[in-house]
């Protein structure tokens, strides 16, 4: 840390234009030699140095560090909608990772082959090494659209932006959202986890699609 400090003073002292630009944005202020000892530069925290904060990302988001670089959320009917597009997918993501890992684990099966099952006629899928009810490709299908249309229809009938994201009740069994401050906390480490499990999973089921097609 130390080193990274005075690499940054040296830099700012050598190149002040580079400090002194309405466009540089960094993490926080620093203080920085001078001629007299009393020079000190303000910079602010953007996803990337230098870049510009979009004006309608204003910080109030979870994990907002102003990163749009396509401008997708400049209409504010589709910046909501992205944001809880966005924890929903993060959310999936990091339900598949234990399941994905758990039956790897207790050596139950294999993710990469999980879905054999369904490109071959009449075939059954198992689940920690037992065969699912109903498990045929034509009902699990079935269950999973009437399934998923309940909970998006119920979803959609809630017009409280901020409990279609965060529900509580049920939903919050061990009472995370009972205490304001760490509430807030939470809501940033899930997104921030939320979006680390999106790039892993995505990463790693990319290469495997290049492997074996079967696994879309």
């Amino acid at each position: 840390m130390a080193t990274n400090t005075l690499m940054s003073c040296g830099i700012a002292t050598a190149f002040p234009s580079l400090l002194s630009s309405s466009k540089s944005k960094f993490a926080s202020s620093i203080p920085l030699p001078s001629v007299n000892g009393t020079s000190r530069v303000t910079m602010s925290a953007d996803w990337m140095p230098g870049q510009p904060r979009p004006p309608y990302l204003d910080g109030s988001a979870p994990g907002d560090f102003g990163f749009d670089p396509l401008r997708l959320g400049e209409v504010p009917e589709n910046l909501e909608r992205y944001k809880e597009s966005e924890l929903i997918h993060c959310r999936w993501a990091m339900l598949a990772v234990p399941g994905i890992l758990v039956p790897e684990a207790l050596g139950l099966g294999n993710w990469v082959k999980a879905q054999e099952w369904a490109a071959t006629p009449g075939g059954q899928a198992t689940y920690l090494g037992q065969p699912v009810p109903w498990g045929t490709l034509p009902i699990i299908l079935a269950i999973e659209f009437v399934a998923i249309a309940f909970v998006e229809h119920q979803r959609s009938m809630e017009k409280d932006t901020e409990k279609k994201k965060y529900p509580g009740g049920a939903f919050d069994p061990l009472g995370y959202s009972k205490d304001p401050q760490k509430f807030e906390e939470y809501k940033v480490k899930e997104i921030k986890n939320g979006n680390l499990t999106i790039l892993a999973y995505g990463s790693v089921r990319t290469c495997i699609i290049s492997i074996n097609p079967i696994c879309i």
